[in-house]
């Protein structure tokens, strides 16, 4: 018969195992505290065994995260409220620093990320905000990557999602934008007739200098005309072809 301090030994060794004995998985690092000072070096993967209740783990996953950054009410440089958010991706590089220098590093780089979004997009103006976002985007992962690095964060890529602009400020961008496509149009107008004017320009040189040329072209009109099924065609007469009929005094 089984003896009630075997069973209570049994019990607390199950319950020791379960708190000394730890599985990290492979894209985890462990963070191991011992009588409150941090272990050299994190641990895992694999099984960790650590001295409970002498040691504490901290888990921290190695993983790339998305961090959607909420849409920030900002003043451009040109004095126009916009309503701007962005996506951050980065990841744990340094699990010690990312435990010991920064309470939450997850809501420290959500917080910095919020404020450096603010402060670049409201030192550029409308146009370069729509038209150059690239180097925007550059310069946020620059900014946000260097006051992260304390605490082992590497951010690797900021992008800019959406720009959302006043009614009335998308409205006289159209208009802007409709002015731009009709110049442009009166533009290729304009040089397509300067085009055409210099070719008849040639072609009434060529002509001058060679009279047959004219009547080349006059026949040719005549057959084009005639092609027609119906069609009146009036043909000129010089006045000297009236002589033969007029009688001589």
């Amino acid at each position: 018969m089984i003896s009630f301090p075997f069973i209570v030994l049994v019990i607390f060794v199950l319950f020791y195992i379960s708190k000394a004995a730890h599985i990290v998985y492979e894209y985890e690092k462990a963070v191991i505290f011992r009588l409150g000072r941090v272990l050299k070096k994190p641990w895992g993967p694999g099984l960790i065994v650590v001295l409970w209740p002498i040691d504490r783990i901290v888990k921290i996953s190695l993983r790339t995260v998305t961090l959607d950054v909420p849409p920030q009410d900002i003043i451009t440089k040109d004095n126009v409220s916009v309503k701007v958010n962005a996506v951050v991706y980065y990841r744990v590089i340094d699990p010690i620093k990312a435990i010991t220098e920064v309470v939450d590093y997850e809501f420290a780089t959500s917080q910095i990320s919020q404020t450096t979004l603010r402060s670049v997009v409201g030192q550029v103006e409308l146009d370069e905000l729509l038209s150059n976002r690239e180097k925007i985007n550059t310069s946020l992962q620059e900014i946000i990557d260097r006051q992260t690095d304390p605490w082992g964060i590497k951010v690797s890529l900021v992008e800019i999602k959406h720009v959302d602009l006043p009614q009335e400020m998308q409205r006289a961008m159209a208009r802007q934008a409709e002015a731009e496509r009709e110049r442009r149009a009166k533009v290729i107008a304009a040089e397509g007739e300067l085009q055409a004017a210099d070719k008849l320009k040639k072609a009434a040189e060529i002509i001058a200098d060679n009279p047959m040329a004219l009547q080349m072209r006059y026949l040719q009109t005549l057959v084009e005309m005639s092609s027609e099924k119906s069609s009146t065609v009036v043909v000129p007469l010089p006045l000297e072809f009236f002589k033969f009929f007029t009688k001589k005094e």
